[in-house]
C-alpha cells in the first residue's frame, strides 16, 4: 500500500446513505439468539429447552443478522462504487488511481469523526465489525442467500469467516490509502436524506 493521497484541500466524497433493513420478527430473534447461545454455554439455565432447539434459535438469529449485514454491506458498496466513479473524474485524483479498497479501508478504518459521532447516536459500537462483514458478504453473495443453500457450519460462525474475508481482499492488491484529513462525506439514514431533498425542493 502507498499513502500518496493529494494533501492540498479536503475532498467531499458522495453522501453514503444507509437503508433500514428490519421485520416484524428480528428483533426477537436477534434476542432469542443470544440467550440460546448463553443457554448453550451454560451461562444460562436452559430450562425445558433442548439442545436442538437451542441450537435452531442460534442459527435463526445468526442468519437474520447475516442478511442484515449483507443489506447494510450492499449500500456500502454502492457507496465505494460511487466515490471511484467520482474520483476517476476528477482531474486532480485520477493519477492515484484509487482502488475499491481505498475506500473500503478508508470507511472501516478513517471515517471521519462526525460519521463516527453519528454512528454512535444511533447506537452503533463497532461499526468496523459491521462495515466489514457487511462489505466482506456483499463479495461473497451477489444475493442474499437463502437459508436452505448456507451450511449450519457457516450460519454457526459467518462473522469469523466475513473478518478473514474482508482483511484477504484488502491484501489481494496495493491501494493508495485515504486519510480523514483528506477526504470527508456526510451519512445519512434514507428517510433523513429523503426529508432533506425535499426541504431543499421546497426552498427552491
Amino acid at each position: 500500500m502507498t499513502s500518496e493521497a493529494p494533501t492540498q484541500r479536503v475532498w467531499t466524497l458522495p453522501p453514503l446513505i444507509l437503508h433500514p433493513f428490519s421485520d416484524s420478527n428480528g428483533p426477537s430473534k436477534l434476542v432469542e439468539s443470544s440467550r440460546a447461545s448463553l443457554m448453550l454455554q451454560g451461562l444460562l439455565p436452559s430450562g425445558e429447552l433442548s439442545t436442538e432447539e437451542l441450537e435452531k434459535r442460534l442459527l435463526d438469529g445468526r442468519y437474520y443478522e447475516l442478511r442484515m449485514l449483507f443489506y447494510v454491506g450492499r449500500d456500502l458498496v454502492r457507496w465505494i462504487e460511487q466515490c471511484l466513479d467520482w474520483s476517476r473524474g476528477q482531474d486532480d485524483l485520477k493519477e492515484h488511481q484509487y482502488q475499491f479498497q481505498s475506500f473500503a479501508a478508508f470507511l472501516v478504518d478513517h471515517p471521519p469523526a462526525a460519521v463516527v459521532e453519528k454512528l454512535r447516536q444511533w447506537g452503533v459500537a463497532d461499526y468496523k465489525a459491521i462495515f466489514g462483514r457487511g462489505i466482506a458478504l456483499n463479495c461473497l453473495f451477489a444475493e442474499a442467500p437463502a437459508r436452505e443453500l448456507l451450511a449450519d457450519e457457516f450460519i454457526r460462525n459467518y462473522y469469523r469467516y466475513a473478518d478473514q474475508l474482508f482483511a484477504s481482499y484488502r491484501r489481494a492488491r496495493a491501494f493508495t490509502e485515504l486519510g480523514p484529513e483528506q477526504f470527508t462525506f456526510v451519512l445519512y439514514a434514507s428517510g433523513e436524506y429523503t426529508r432533506m431533498l425535499e426541504r431543499e425542493w421546497e426552498e427552491s
